[in-house]
């Protein structure tokens, strides 16, 4: 029997590619055996992290800089993989929340996953491939203080089916949603808000999912794994938790 949840010969593509979640899947996409391209805003980071890989390269590209992302799939050639990881995240709830941060938001985790999914179609169509979105709990649903965050989220999550519905058979299209993980998103938000008690909410971010613990990235990314496979052919469409029992509740 051949070994599941291969990627050899394929060409994956994944967006905030260099740090947190996006290192993760870039690292265990290229352990299955997948050229990786890590596409970043942090050309240094990504270069390094691609010359530690196997067959990997990388690209600096603001995913809401439609030339660039237009530069970036101009030269890629075939894609089989597209993982839209990048994204950033705000706290305040709807009246603590400036326009022109909503519009941030909005620009990066909605905007930034239309530009480069719309870049990549021709050949994800071509190559019948996969896309994996990075979603959130906050898609499925509220979280306290997150309004612009969870806005954004849901839109993802609604961009995840409507593709699927619109590629029924040339792509697969489906949408992780992860609870807290412990990557350098999370450090910054502590560094931000809560400097003076980081370890108390720590805890409380621990306690949030039932389980008891923050995710980790590697487990996210060997989800994305399963759904960029050919063991996930029937998966499309597909809103997939992966939260520590937080939705459950």
């Amino acid at each position: 029997m051949s070994t599941p949840f291969r990627l050899d010969g394929k060409k994956a593509l994944v967006t905030g590619g260099a740090s947190g979640i996006g290192e993760a899947i870039s690292r265990v996409f290229a352990s299955a055996g997948a050229a990786v391209t890590i596409l970043d805003i942090d050309p240094e980071r990504a270069a390094a992290l691609a010359s530690e890989l196997p067959n990997a390269s990388s690209a600096a590209c603001d995913v809401t800089n439609e030339a660039q992302v237009q530069d970036v799939f101009a030269q890629l050639g075939t894609l089989d993989v597209l993982v839209n990881n990048a994204g950033v995240g705000l706290v305040g709830g709807i009246e603590e929340t400036s326009l022109v941060d909503f519009q941030r938001l909005m620009r990066i985790n909605v905007e930034g996953v239309f530009l480069v999914t719309r870049a990549a179609m021709p050949l994800l169509v071509t190559a019948h491939g996969a896309i994996v979105n990075i979603g959130s709990v906050a898609g499925v649903v509220g979280v306290k203080k997150r309004f612009a965050y969870c806005a954004t989220k849901g839109a993802v999550v609604a961009m995840t089916r409507q593709l699927a519905l619109d590629y029924p058979t040339q792509i697969r299209a489906n949408c992780i949603c992860p609870g807290t993980v412990d990557t350098p998103f999370v450090e910054a938000y502590l560094e931000k808000y809560h400097k003076h008690e980081k370890e108390k909410v720590r805890a409380e971010l621990n306690a949030r999912q039932p389980i008891g613990r923050l995710g980790k990235p590697v487990e996210i990314a060997h989800l994305a794994l399963y759904l960029a496979s050919e063991e996930a052919a029937f998966t499309t469409g597909s809103i997939v938790s992966i939260d520590g029992g937080w939705t459950a509740a």
